[in-house]
């Protein structure tokens, strides 16, 4: 005898519209579909593994999310769903993620990951030519990485740039060139004037591989024929313009008062705090991401968990963690780091991680870390105010640290404000909350 329950879920999802998420992490990629009232219907995920051969391949972005999409249409058939149901989709990236690719949205170079650095040559020609406050000032600049990139393709065989998210959208709708505000926002792309600065061309960056810029939630296109026969999509199913990682995690998060914060600890830390004026500060790796008629201001440090696992298993983490005691300080002056290089508080591709004296205990030093994780999350959040965005009211916690209750009261100590774990942490479900507002605005 069937439930009741799903017997009503099964009819209703046959008839209602569904919306879906897709976030292309570090690790894996993780999919959301959504109902009309925004509730979470199903989820999926796929992790990530490693490209063949040296470097990173776009083709295993590509694959993975394949597989993720196939576990999700599974995961809503037996809620009694389908894929046809589903009216629009977003994606998300890691930021400064990117690749070269032809026409046919295939790749003609390797991907450089988001946390790739060490382009100093690539860096003093963009000296030369930016303005002394651009955000891709550096040798971890993504227009570094672009520069870098360039060198891949000597036959000139790419006709686009795109980051991770593009990518994944370009091979949906058959439409390679295409972005959004905030992924573009680290490579240089000027908010204001809405257009590449005309000094670009001066560097070396070839302006014909740049992409066109969407507004975050517009309409970039619909699914091809062979997507969505592939996918079981409905063949009127829009691909909505989307955004990076960390701000899909502050729009599954339900913030929406200015002076709320979300913070991702994830691999690394992110935050970003909901301000009614633009914030940037590139000397430090601040900038401010356009949302609506709103700003998320913010940044991301290299620190995080990424550090923690170089020297414990999660499983170990979790297990020393009940014996720390975050109302007693270790005094401890850490800077944990899992390679050399930092973007955020501090912009300083040279840093090197700071883990001495290390404590016989391990839970002693453990905790250390994890004091020294919030303070540099406070140190952020204390930039962003002196530069005139609000003081955080309350942060949310997305990532797999908001789990961890001893870092969450060492957090709240330290920064001296609520701190709470996010309702809802995916960014693919604040992905799939896109997709239905971008279909919202189309419709209304």
């Amino acid at each position: 005898m069937h439930d009741p329950d799903f017997l009503a879920l099964s009819g209703r999802l046959g008839r209602d519209p569904l919306y879906l998420g897709l976030d292309i992490g570090t690790s894996g990629v993780r999919s959301a579909v959504v109902d009309s009232d925004g509730s979470l219907v199903s989820s999926a995920r796929e992790p990530m593994h490693p490209s063949k051969g040296d470097g990173v391949s776009a083709e295993t972005w590509w694959d993975t999310v394949s597989a993720c999409l196939d576990a999700q249409a599974k995961a809503l058939t037996d809620k009694g769903g389908s894929m046809a149901s589903v009216r629009a989709a977003a994606i998300d990236g890691t930021s400064g993620t990117m690749v070269l690719v032809d026409g046919d949205a295939r790749p003609v170079t390797p991907a450089l990951m988001y946390d790739s650095s060490g382009f100093d040559d690539e860096a003093m020609r963009i000296a030369a030519c930016a303005p002394q406050d651009s955000i891709v000032r550096g040798s971890g600049s993504a227009l570094a990485r672009m520069l870098r990139l360039q060198n891949h393709d000597p036959d000139r065989r790419a006709r686009h740039l795109c980051h991770q998210a593009d990518f994944i959208l370009a091979r949906l709708t058959g439409r390679p060139g295409l972005s959004d505000e905030n992924n573009v926002l680290k490579l240089g792309y000027n908010l204001e004037s809405e257009s590449w600065p005309d000094w670009f061309a001066a560097c070396g960056a070839r302006m014909d591989l740049l992409p066109d810029v969407l507004r975050v939630g517009a309409i970039a296109g619909t699914v091809t024929e062979a997507m969505a026969d592939r996918f079981g999509f409905a063949r009127d199913l829009r691909l909505v313009a989307g955004t990076t990682d960390s701000v899909a995690a502050f729009l599954a998060s339900g913030a929406t008062a200015i002076g709320e914060a979300v913070t991702s600890l994830g691999t690394t830390l992110a935050i970003k705090l909901l301000s009614d004026v633009r914030v940037d500060d590139a000397a430090r790796g601040i900038y401010s991401h356009r949302l609506g008629d709103r700003w998320l201001a913010g940044g991301a440090s290299n620190t995080g968990g990424g550090a923690l696992l170089r020297h414990f298993s999660a499983e170990t983490i979790a297990a020393l963690s009940e014996r720390i005691d975050p109302d007693r300080p270790t005094g401890l002056d850490y800077y944990p780091l899992a390679r050399a290089g930092e973007r955020f508080p501090v912009n300083d591709p040279s840093l090197a991680p700071r883990l001495t004296p290390r404590p016989d205990d391990d839970a002693v030093f453990l905790q250390g870390m994890l004091e020294a994780i919030a303070r540099i999350e406070g140190e952020g959040y204390a930039a962003l105010v002196a530069l005139g965005a609000p003081a955080p009211a309350r942060v949310l916690t997305a990532g797999g640290g908001a789990q961890n209750d001893a870092w969450t009261a060492i957090r709240r100590r330290t920064l001296g404000c609520p701190v709470e774990k996010a309702p809802e942490a995916e960014a693919s479900v604040g992905m799939a909350l896109l997709a239905r507002r971008g279909m919202e605005q189309v419709e209304a």
